[in-house]
């Protein structure tokens, strides 16, 4: 699913809200979740899942062309951590309503 297909299953799904509401509406709460990460903040949408931020240290790394060491400075990069809810929907197979027992 793109970010235009977002926007046209939110305008959609909300007969209230106009293409141009429903983009707008995308583009907030992703601006917002990209905000809180380079704040380094944690985002947690219970149901849905978290998102935080992983530091990633310095290391030394080779150059898979030549084989020479390359320094790889330290990182931060972006995490999603799926919440319960969401892992047992996906889980599902086409058809089945529930988890099968013993999950």
């Amino acid at each position: 699913m793109t970010r235009s297909d977002l926007v046209e299953e939110l305008a959609a799904r909300f007969g209230q809200l106009g293409q141009r509401d429903a983009e707008l509406a995308v583009k907030t709460i992703l601006d917002a979740v990209s905000d809180a990460l380079v704040r380094g903040n944690r985002i947690e949408i219970r149901g849905f899942g978290s998102f935080s931020v992983n530091h990633r240290p310095a290391r030394m790394g080779r150059n898979p062309r030549s084989g020479e060491a390359v320094h790889i400075p330290p990182k931060r990069v972006p995490h999603f951590k799926p919440g319960k809810a969401l892992r047992e929907a996906v889980d599902l197979q086409p058809g089945q309503t529930e988890a099968p027992a013993g999950t």
